[in-house]
């Protein structure tokens, strides 16, 4: 480097404050200081401004109602459809502004969607889900990579009323059938496969196999999306011929009071079992325009990009719902970040003159490894703001991507919160507040949350303990699908006093706060494994691992890992008769990335004769991220087996 470059980066190794720019700051959608007062003095009331966003058919009588608490009901009889608000109240303005942008992985396949067009397909879409028996309140599967018809499907299920319930591409065919199951799903709209580093995946195959193992009938419905690299011809109905066949066809779309059903989302549990996390119409799609509006600093003549997948709650708040509620134009990648180049982000953010860029730290983690010549090869001045998602982001990534992305213009906005908040909770706000790389930042305005010890009493500046949420928000969860129980029991029993009416909202996450309030994530507290901003159970894969022939008990915890963040360990205990191999090593392997999907593939299998458990036979977990960390251990005097614990860091040694 030249010594201009070694003092900058001199500077910005020691810098730990930034603030954004005052260019920044003049166009800014939100760029007031005074909003977290004003949201504070005027609260649930200051939540109408995110019901502004959105066009209602009959006004709301009440923002909030907590007679049922912790059943929150937000904006309480007020009437509104999703599909009207992203799509067709743009048409009069934006007809023939571009809505999607659709980048394939091929280099050469692109596809454009107007508004207009957007409208077009969307109803045809709605019509024909209608002809083959989609009724309102009917929950539609959706199995679908990064391709344009996953989104339509979503809107055209919006649009009549018919919640959807999208499960990840990369996962397996039990994993789908048993999301399936659950939901009680008798629509599938899946396609026939996709291209991933130039290969075509077979995907209809894997779809099928899942409805086979679906306990009651299944009405499939296939995308042809390789054309002569797939095959389609023994599926039940084809996306095309079905849009054909209700060609300019339009849809009325179907009043929905705001607390109706707008998605289902499954996500990881402690319990082995995907918790269907229940998502309505009017509080959530309001949550996720005015996050967008605010944190993302969206407007109708951007283009934007989230570079997530749609199979995870990024995707529907941050590539369909928030920014196509504000009528700005979303980008939607197919591909990989390295294929055919480790510079294919950065050609796409360059042709088509992106705005924002919002990504995980797991890719930034990759672009630093792979180098600076790669986005320096590009002309990236057309970024406005950078974003994370998916896991805490370390000061130096940040830095990087500060400095490398943003040519330091560009504000970080780092974000904290999960599938069950529906969208952004802990943030700087990029007009108002200073970054600290790092740090996440304070709660949003009207977010009111805090860093608790064991007691639930608040811990002192630069002390660690939980993030805890204690008042509720538009964009919650509503319950858990078919299981309030289970609803109270895993989130909202740890620190609630139902006697005092106080209600606190535990998600599982260890975190500290400093002296300005700004909140830094630190990691799950749960059996949940965070695998590049991916949650996965821990006894989800353990059951998979089991499942093999000749293994007999398994333990499963996340290590640190240089760009997923976390990657999977497991331990497993081989039945008699098995030999320990590199044979039953792959069948494990092979057992998880069958029953779950390719996401969650063990880094290591390593076999012992015993796992370290307590004298009540608890499996000691911490002890083997320690090991697997290669950290000093801690205190196993508690063990009933404590000889295991060297024996076991021996094998990973």
């Amino acid at each position: 480097m030249s010594e201009k470059d070694v003092q900058l980066e001199a500077r910005l190794e020691e810098q730990d404050t930034f603030e954004p720019s005052e260019e920044f700051v003049e166009q800014a959608n939100v760029s007031d200081a005074g909003i977290y007062d004003e949201f504070e003095e005027n609260w649930p009331g200051c939540w109408e401004r995110a019901a502004e966003l959105l066009d209602w058919y009959e006004g709301y009588d009440e923002v909030l109602n907590d007679e049922d608490a912790p059943f929150y009901e937000w904006f309480v009889d007020g009437r509104l459809n999703a599909s009207y608000n992203c799509v067709d109240r743009h048409l009069d303005e934006r007809a023939d502004e571009v809505a999607i942008e659709w980048v394939g992985e091929p280099v050469d396949e692109k596809r454009t969607y107007t508004y207009e067009e957007l409208h077009e397909e969307v109803n045809e879409f709605a019509a024909a889900l209608r002809d083959i028996g989609v009724e309102e309140d009917d929950v539609v599967t959706m199995y679908m990579p990064m391709i344009p018809e996953l989104p339509i499907a979503m809107l055209a299920c919006a649009r009549i009323g018919a919640p959807h319930s999208v499960v990840f591409a990369g996962f397996s065919a039990d994993a789908l059938a048993t999301r399936m199951e659950s939901a009680d799903s008798e629509f599938l709209v899946t396609c026939d496969g996709y291209y991933r580093r130039g290969d075509p995946l077979d995907h209809a195959s894997k779809a099928s196999e899942g409805v086979d193992d679906v306990d009651h009938d299944v009405t499939s419905v296939f995308v042809d999306r390789l054309g002569a690299d797939g095959d389609i011809s023994s599926t039940q109905y084809g996306y095309s011929e079905l849009v054909d066949e209700h060609e300019g066809e339009t849809v009325e779309p179907v009043e929905r009071d705001a607390e109706d059903m707008l998605f289902l989302m499954y996500t990881s549990g402690t319990t082995g079992t995907p918790k269907g996390v229940k998502h309505t119409t009017g509080g959530y799609l309001s949550y996720a325009a005015w996050t967008s509006h605010a944190v993302l600093d969206i407007k109708p003549d951007d283009t934007y990009w989230c570079s997530a997948d749609i199979g995870w709650i990024t995707g529907h708040s941050y590539i369909v719902y928030g920014p196509l509620a504000l009528g700005t134009t979303t980008v939607m990648y197919e591909g990989t970040p390295d294929y055919p180049d480790k510079d294919r982000l950065w050609e796409i953010v360059e042709e088509y003159g992106v705005d924002q860029l919002y990504t995980a730290p797991t890719a930034i983690r990759a672009f630093m490894k792979w180098g600076s010549e790669y986005p320096e090869a590009h002309d990236l001045s057309s970024l406005r703001l950078l974003g994370t998602v998916g896991e805490p982001i370390n000061p130096r990534a940040w830095k990087w991507y500060y400095k490398n992305i943003g040519n330091e213009n560009c504000p970080v906005v780092d974000t904290w919160w999960q599938t069950e908040t529906g969208g952004m909770m802990v943030t700087t706000l990029p007009g108002v507040g200073d970054m600290k790389p790092g740090s996440a930042g304070p709660p949003l305005p009207g977010v009111s949350a805090n860093v608790v010890d064991e007691e639930g009493d608040e811990v002192e500046a630069g002390d660690a303990g939980y993030l805890a949420v204690d008042k509720p928000w538009p964009g919650m969860l509503r319950t858990l699908y078919r299981n309030d129980e289970r609803f109270i029991n895993e989130y909202w029993d740890e620190y609630s006093n139902p006697d005092a009416d106080e209600w606190v909202y535990f998600p599982e996450d260890g975190a500290k706060i400093d002296d300005d309030g700004y909140i830094t994530v630190l990691g799950r507290v749960d059996d949940v494994i965070n695998v590049s901003g991916h949650r996965l159970g821990t006894m989800e894969v353990e059951s998979a691992i089991v499942g093999v022939e000749g293994i007999a008990e398994a333990a499963v915890v996340g290590a640190e890992h240089e760009l997923k963040g976390e990657a999977v360990y497991a331990y497993a205990i081989i039945e008699d008769g098995y030999v320990a191999d590199d044979e039953l090593r792959e069948r494990a392997i092979e057992g998880v990335e069958e029953a779950i999907g390719p996401i969650a593939r063990p880094e290591e299998v390593i076999f012992t004769d015993e796992l370290p458990k307590t004298r009540s036979g608890k499996i000691m977990r911490r002890l083997l991220e320690d090991i697997s960390n290669e950290e000093s251990l801690g205190d196993t005097s508690t063990l009933r087996n404590p000889d295991v614990v060297n024996d076991i860091q021996s094998k990973v040694d």
